[in-house]
């Protein structure tokens, strides 16, 4: 993933613990229908819970804000719950359609097997 040129994750070190408290990543796919573009999704953002409150999560969507428009992309999208919809809202995310989502249970514990790609 490192050298995919797709995937960017930022991270929030406690340097006294040398302990990752936060962490989101942006993953960015060329756009076919709009010429080539490029569009941002946002995954897996996670704060520790004991630091939530202190802006942590509001400086990982702003670091990856900027990696995505210096990166040139026309928009960055993201899912979230219903619980999280005014956090995101305050980063400066809009509510835009809806999500749609289908699961393979037997895939759940499975790790990828990239040669039969």
């Amino acid at each position: 993933m490192r050298d995919s040129k797709c995937y960017y994750t930022v991270v929030a070190e406690y340097l006294p613990q040398k302990k990752i408290v936060a962490t989101a990543t942006l993953m960015v796919e060329y756009k076919f229908m709009r010429g080539g573009h490029l569009a941002g999704h946002i995954e897996d953002v996670v704060v520790d819970s004991s630091l939530r409150g202190r802006q942590l999560g509001v400086k990982l969507m702003q670091a990856l804000q900027s990696v995505g428009r210096d990166l040139g992309c026309y928009k960055i999208i993201l899912d979230c719950s219903q619980d999280n919809v005014k956090f995101y809202e305050r980063c400066g995310f809009k509510h835009k359609e809806e999500q749609m989502a289908i699961y393979f249970p037997e895939n759940e514990s499975r790790r990828p097997n990239f040669s039969k790609l």
